[in-house]
This record gives C-alpha cells, sequence and structure tokens, in this order.
C-alpha cells in the first residue's frame, strides 16, 4: 500500500511517544484515522462522544505524565469542539498537539460545506498553528508543531486538509530530534523504548552566579521571609522545604502548587485566594520579604504591596506579571534553590513562623469543627462530603474537580499526599472539564484511582461522555455534588448584590442515569451513609456480568452495529459471514435481518468499573465566613467562577 502523508503523520507521533489521540471519527480526519487502524505500535485513538472531551482528557494525561498527547477533529465543526479544551491545555501548559483536518484544498476560501479557517482560529489557544498544504510541508510543520507544545508547554496545532491526508508521501530521510515531554510533574512514569533520535530531557534553567548573589544578599537583608508556591515547584518539594527551613519561613501556595508543596511540610500555612484557607495571606502581607516561586497567580488584590517582592520562574514574561517585581530571576525552581542554599545563612529564630503556624493550626480545627458540627443536618452539606471522600480515597489517587464549588470543596479537603495530584480547570475555569479530565487519567494511569469531583451542573454539560467510561470500561468513580444549582454563579450574584436568577437545574437521578447506561450508581441521601456509600464506590471493580439474551428486535438492532472484539456480541462466522455479504449489497436485502441470528446473538451487559455516587441533595451554601481567610473581607472583591492559580 502506498505511504501516504496520514501514514507518515502517524509515524513521526509514534516516533516522539505519543500514545493516544483522542477525537471523533469522519470525514476529512478519515485518512489519518485510517492510518491508525493500519499502524502498529502503541497509537490508540480513543473514541470520545465530544471532541471537546477528547482535548479535556488529552490535556489531563499530558499534565499528569509531562508527555506529548494529542487529539483531533474532522473539519469545520469537528475541530470547533477542541477549542475549549485545547484553551484549558494551553493555559495549563500542558504539551498537546492538536489535528485540525480541514476541507479540500482546492475548496478552501469558497464558502464549502463545513468550512472554517482553523489556522486562524486556533492561534490564540495555540505556540503553533499552521496549515500544511502539500505533502512535502508536512514533516517539518508537524515537528515545528511537537516541538513548540512540548518546549514552550502548551498547544500546537497541525491543520491538515482530507485531500492532503490521503496524499502520497515523498520520502523524507530528514532526522528531527523531538523533545518528547516536559520536566517532571511529580507522577512517577514507566521508562519507555524511545529511539534514539528522539531526545528525553530538558537542559537545567538556573540564574548565573551574579543573580543567584542578588538573591542570596536580599534573602540574607531580610527580616521575616515567606515563600509562596505554585505549579512551578513541581518535584522541588523537598527544596522547597529545604529553603523554608533555612530561612525559617511560612510556605503559602496557589491552587495548582497544593499538589506538590502541601504535603509533608512542616512550614506549610496554607493556600491563598478566593479559595484560600488558613494563614497563608496573612504571612504574605505581614513579611518583610516575599519570594514567590513558580506561580503565576492571577488574583493581583490578594498579593501585597509593601514587601519586597522577589519571583523566580523559568517562564521569563512571568516575572513582574502580577506584582510588583524588586528582583526576577528566571530558572527552574529546584535548580535555583539547590544552587542558592549554599549561599544562605541558616537562621535559628522561628518566632513569626510559628506564630502563621499556630494561626494555620486554628482555622484548619474550625474547618474541622465545622465539618462535625454539620456532618448530620439535612439537607446534607457538601464539606462533610468531601472530608469523608478525603478519608477514604488512596493515597495515590488522581481527583479531577469540576469549576465551581466542587473546586472550593476539593481545594479545602482534598489534602495531599507525596503521590496524589488534583488537577481542573484552574486557570482557564471552564465548566465540565472534571469527567473528561478523569478519562485521560484513568487512560494514561490505569492501576491508579481516579475520582471525578463533578458539579451536577458541570457534569450535565458534557454528559455524553459518560459512555465514553463505559466504552473502554474505565474505573473512574464519580463524586456528583447534586445541589440543583450553578451554585457558584449562585454565589456570585449573591456578592454583587444581584438577585439569584436562572441558576437553578431540574437534575435526573444522576444514579439511575448511570445504572442505564451501565454504571453503578449509588444516591446517598441520609448523611449517615456518606461514608459507606463513598466506600462502595471507590471499592467497586466489575465488571458484573448478567447474561440475558436480547428480544428480537434487539438483536436486531445490534446486528447493524460493525462488530468489534468487546463490544459483547457474540457471533458465530456464518453470521459474521452473512452481515458483511449484507453490508456490501449481497444476500439478504439490506432492511432484512439474517433469520438464524435472532435467535442466536448473545450479549453481556455488563456494569462498567466505573462508579457513579450522588448526593441528594446538598445545600447551596456560601462558605462560612470566618473559615475563608480573612483576606476575602480585606481584598477588593473579585469573584470570578474559576480560582486559577499557577
Amino acid at each position: 500500500m502506498p505511504h501516504r502523508v496520514a501514514d507518515e503523520l502517524v509515524t513521526r507521533l509514534k516516533e516522539a511517544g505519543v500514545e493516544r489521540i483522542y477525537g471523533v471519527v469522519g470525514d476529512s480526519l478519515n485518512p489519518v484515522t485510517d492510518a491508525i487502524r493500519r499502524s502498529s505500535g502503541k497509537l490508540e485513538f480513543i473514541h470520545v462522544r465530544n471532541e471537546e472531551s477528547g482535548a479535556f482528557a488529552a490535556g489531563a494525561e499530558a499534565q499528569l505524565t509531562g508527555k506529548l498527547t494529542a487529539c483531533a477533529g474532522s473539519c469545520g465543526p469537528g475541530n470547533l469542539h477542541l477549542i475549549n479544551g485545547l484553551f484549558d491545555s494551553h493555559r495549563s501548559s500542558a504539551p498537546v498537539l492538536a489535528i485540525a483536518s480541514h476541507i479540500p484544498t482546492r475548496q478552501i476560501g469558497t464558502g464549502f460545506f463545513q468550512e472554517t479557517h482553523p489556522e486562524i482560529l486556533f492561534k490564540e489557544c495555540s505556540h503553533y498553528c499552521e496549515l500544511v498544504s502539500t505533502p512535502e510541508q508536512m514533516p517539518r510543520v508537524l515537528h515545528l508543531a511537537m516541538q513548540s507544545a512540548v518546549g514552550k508547554g502548551g498547544v500546537g496545532v497541525v491543520v491538515l486538509p482530507g485531500d492532503v491526508a490521503g496524499m502520497h508521501m515523498p520520502s523524507d530521510d530528514v532526522p528531527r530530534s523531538v523533545l518528547t515531554s516536559r520536566p517532571a510533574v511529580g507522577m512517577h512514569m514507566p521508562s519507555d523504548d524511545v529511539p534514539r533520535s528522539i531526545l528525553t530531557s530538558r537542559p537545567a534553567v538556573r540564574p548565573c552566579e551574579q543573580d543567584l548573589t542578588r538573591l542570596a544578599d536580599v534573602l540574607n537583608s531580610a527580616g521575616r521571609v515567606v515563600l509562596f508556591c505554585g505549579a512551578g515547584c513541581a518535584d522541588a518539594h523537598d527544596e522547597v522545604v529545604a529553603l523554608a527551613d533555612r530561612l525559617k519561613a511560612p510556605v503559602g501556595y496557589a491552587l495548582r502548587g497544593k499538589s506538590f508543596v502541601a504535603y509533608e511540610n512542616p512550614f506549610e500555612v496554607g493556600m491563598t485566594g478566593l479559595l484560600g484557607f488558613g494563614a497563608a495571606y496573612e504571612a504574605m502581607h505581614e513579611c518583610d520579604v516575599l519570594v514567590l516561586l513558580g506561580t503565576n497567580f492571577p488574583y493581583d488584590n490578594f498579593l501585597p504591596t509593601k514587601p519586597k517582592i522577589v519571583q523566580i520562574d523559568i517562564r521569563v514574561e512571568q516575572l513582574g506579571r502580577r506584582s510588583k517585581l524588586d528582583l526576577g530571576l528566571c530558572g527552574d525552581a529546584g535548580e535555583t534553590i539547590r544552587a542558592l542554599l549554599p549561599m544562605l545563612e541558616a537562621r535559628t529564630d522561628r518566632s513569626f513562623l510559628e506564630a502563621r503556624l499556630e494561626k494555620h493550626r486554628r482555622a484548619l480545627h474550625k474547618l474541622n469543627v465545622y465539618v462535625n458540627h454539620v456532618s448530620t443536618r439535612r439537607p446534607m452539606h457538601p464539606e462533610p462530603v468531601a472530608a469523608a471522600l478525603n478519608a477514604i480515597a488512596a493515597d495515590d489517587a488522581i481527583f479531577t474537580t469540576d469549576t465551581g464549588m466542587s473546586t472550593v470543596w476539593s481545594a479545602r479537603y482534598i489534602e495531599s499526599t507525596r503521590n496524589r495530584r488534583l488537577i481542573g480547570s484552574f486557570n482557564h475555569g471552564s465548566m465540565a472539564n472534571a469527567l473528561p479530565q478523569a478519562i485521560g487519567a484513568q487512560l494514561a494511569f490505569p492501576g491508579r484511582q481516579v475520582i471525578s469531583m463533578s458539579g451536577d451542573g458541570g457534569l450535565a454539560m458534557l454528559l455524553g461522555d459518560l459512555l465514553t467510561v463505559t466504552q473502554y470500561d474505565l474505573p473512574i468513580k464519580i463524586l456528583v455534588f447534586n445541589n440543583g444549582a450553578l451554585g457558584m454563579v449562585k454565589l456570585e450574584m449573591e456578592v454583587a448584590g444581584f438577585p439569584d436568577w436562572q441558576t437553578e437545574l431540574k437534575n435526573p437521578n444522576f444514579a439511575k442515569l448511570a445504572e442505564a447506561i451501565g454504571v453503578m450508581g449509588i444516591r446517598i441521601e441520609d448523611p449517615a451513609d456518606v461514608s459507606s456509600g463513598i466506600k462502595k464506590a471507590l471499592e467497586h471493580a466489575g465488571p458484573n456480568a448478567d447474561r440475558r439474551r436480547h428480544r428480537p428486535e434487539r438483536a436486531l438492532e445490534a446486528a447493524s452495529r460493525r462488530c468489534r472484539p468487546g463490544d459483547g456480541l457474540r457471533l458465530g462466522d456464518d453470521e459474521a459471514g452473512a452481515l458483511r455479504a449484507r453490508r456490501r449489497g449481497r444476500g439478504h436485502d439490506r432492511g432484512e435481518h439474517p433469520p438464524d441470528l435472532i435467535g442466536r446473538a448473545r450479549t453481556e451487559r455488563r456494569s462498567a468499573r466505573a462508579s457513579l455516587f450522588m448526593l441528594a441533595p446538598t445545600r447551596v451554601r456560601k462558605p462560612r465566613r470566618g473559615l475563608a481567610q480573612s483576606s476575602s473581607v480585606r481584598a477588593k472583591r473579585h469573584v470570578g467562577s474559576h480560582s486559577g492559580s499557577p
């Protein structure tokens, strides 16, 4: 068979270590998906029900592994569905390659059916986005898109017309070495058999000696120092703790930094921002020097103006973006701290640190007292549920959380461990991200417990991809906070003085809905059942087989599908041959079912390993004043539907 552009695309993706492409097949994308079908190796096409979910899933896999992941959409509406998930991936610095197929080249610019201009549409949510017009152009464009996604952290887009994808590919033996991963992000990955021509590591980046000396002078001469950490501290936990110990400095963090610095940290004083808790806000405003480590925390109203501010970030464009800047240094957090530590004088005065730690302990005590206080009330409160989930979930669980109130409860009640991870749409602030991100996380880590903390509004928005969970038999656990409203929006209206309007949701019984598609559903209405219900859901391993014969009309419906391993339909050679003949227009009429199939087709009605457990009802309530940090009162109000902070 001729080697076509689509075949070359698939070959290069496999060489770059891409294991999955998330998307929906069809139309102009068919040459690519057929090339995947014919290829040998690890590259797999994951058929989601909405391309937006595919982009979210790809972004989650890329965030958790640091490796390049891909998604794809057919021309026009197909790849347009990708755009929201790609914005989230790009803002999360997740290395994702998007393949946006396009209409035939001769029709571009004529207003053809499904015509858009993806090379323009995707510019804002990518580092690189180019149209491939000829077969000879494809290898270099693909190389640049992949290199941009991995090297800069974010999205690269290849716009590929369907006719070009099906063209003959001239031989191109030009080696193109490609970075295959971002810096490690705190998740252990098995070793890969990557060809030697592929770069698998990135250079260490730290400030020059002169800048390190300036930083050491600032810190050695300062009285009270506070560290504020973001996602740039991934895999720098031990260095952050060592720096805090040397300076006797409290350590606060942004939401995306929580997974990396909050665990096993005797200097932790909580989180600042809209969802903050503990003593981080006060510590940051009362210090003499604030060190911002790998954070692009967006809420400048929560940042102080009086202390000196030092910022360290590997992305130089982030320096001074959110606050005043007395000293900015470009470098990786871990590398910079390792080079800096020998220059610092060890301190013995712990008075400032101990005062902040005591305040943080009192704040956590109030949170726990409140959980115990409302744990038996009806309607159920969400805080005890999140606390129970935290206590029962595995120490290496991966949590995904929807934007809104689900993020509030996950930020405050899901404790970090060395191996847990919490991801969400923390920078882009999209709804409906938790379920598709859980799909990407579970496919990347099939042996790990993956829990989606979903809002009822968020889950409903991309509800169709519950079918993706069952199609791939993914053991995802889905907790639905069923408060019957767009809870965060409701609170935004209250804070801004608007009457609550159009926020109510008329929800189905999500547990029964889950059971209808083969997912174990648990509806929790009594607070006394919370822990047992969560435990039952998390322990559900499945699959549970219930063999049952189809009724004739069900057999006809089943036979109309393409038979694939794992779809549950059991056909003998004679029935399969009859179906193939019918598809070719021979044998039985197209509308007629093979008579011997009706009595013999069987299916396994399986309960997928997934489980969905919902709460009904829970209260829509504002986080109790006094438990939220006092900064939310003193700072200028800026209420958004996300809490983002790298």
